[in-house]
């Protein structure tokens, strides 16, 4: 074959050597550009957890306010119906009060009436 080609032994050797650096070549690390997009992803993602960070906040803020508003709910319940229950206690005993004095007036009567019966 090399002497159809007629190539010398020089030849061969340069043709190998270009072939070992073509091969070194593919090996060696290429320098590579920084992608302008990888930067900008890790940006869009550090933005949307602090936004997911934010939002999670409010939610908690706003489940904290709902359970104080339902305490103090309750807590204005339970005042409501203590205060019912003394004023209806008080109307009972302004109705015993009440009959009470009736009673006396009516043992009062009935004394002086009894009273005034023997004279």
């Amino acid at each position: 074959m090399n002497e159809i080609l007629r190539t010398g032994f020089q030849d061969r050797l340069k043709a190998s050597a270009e072939a070992k650096k073509a091969l070194l070549a593919a090996f060696k690390p290429k320098p590579s550009v920084p992608a302008a997009e990888l930067s900008s992803r890790a940006e869009a993602r550090a933005a949307e957890l602090v936004r997911v960070r934010e939002d999670r906040a409010e939610a908690k803020a706003a489940r904290k306010q709902a359970a104080a508003d339902a305490i103090e709910s309750a807590r204005l319940s339970d005042e409501a119906q203590a205060a019912a229950a003394l004023d209806a206690k008080r109307g009972e005993r302004k109705e015993r009060k009440a009959l009470t004095k009736a009673e006396q007036k009516a043992k009062r009567d009935a004394r002086y009436a009894a009273r005034k019966a023997r004279a």
